[in-house]
């Protein structure tokens, strides 16, 4: 698999890049699919059921909007998302249980970590268009992540 920073050098301008330096958290530095999207706020009911569904190689994006007062995501969350064959989870928010995660076979990136449990009541969206950082997120372009960051299809 290329690097992200080759794969930059060969498509260019094709390519969105995050600049948001998030942390790489999972046992998996690179990880690649297609993208699905959820847009929620401290709450990650959608999340745990989404990750429960059959992942096919994809690349999970949740735009927590940047909150680090609670976790979208902690272990047995990202243990399901193994068992279901997702290939990564990119969170514009907090984790948890991160030395659980990093032990895990799937590719993590968030803004950093809180122990807080989130809300479980399922609100927010899921695939919609999302836009976090200038980078638009659409259900199905292509995610690639790697030590040196993400790069998103344009569409």
């Amino acid at each position: 698999m290329l690097s992200t920073a080759d794969l930059y050098d060969e498509r260019g301008e094709q390519l969105q890049s995050v600049s948001l330096q998030l942390q790489n958290l999972g046992g998996r530095a690179h990880f690649s699919g297609p993208v699905r999207t959820i847009r929620c706020f401290e709450d990650n009911g959608l999340v745990r059921q989404v990750l429960a569904t059959p992942g096919e190689g994809a690349v999970l994006v949740v735009d927590g909007g940047g909150s680090l007062r609670s976790a979208l995501m902690g272990d047995l969350i990202a243990a399901s998302a193994v068992t279901n064959g997702w290939a990564g989870v990119v969170i514009f928010g907090a984790v948890r249980d991160r030395q659980a995660l990093g032990g895990l076979s799937l590719g993590i990136k968030a803004l950093g970590s809180n122990p807080r449990k989130s809300a479980k009541s399922s609100e927010g969206e899921v695939d919609i268009v999302l836009t976090v950082d200038g980078v638009s997120f659409s259900p199905g372009v292509a995610l690639v992540s790697d030590e040196d960051g993400i790069l998103v299809e344009r569409y």
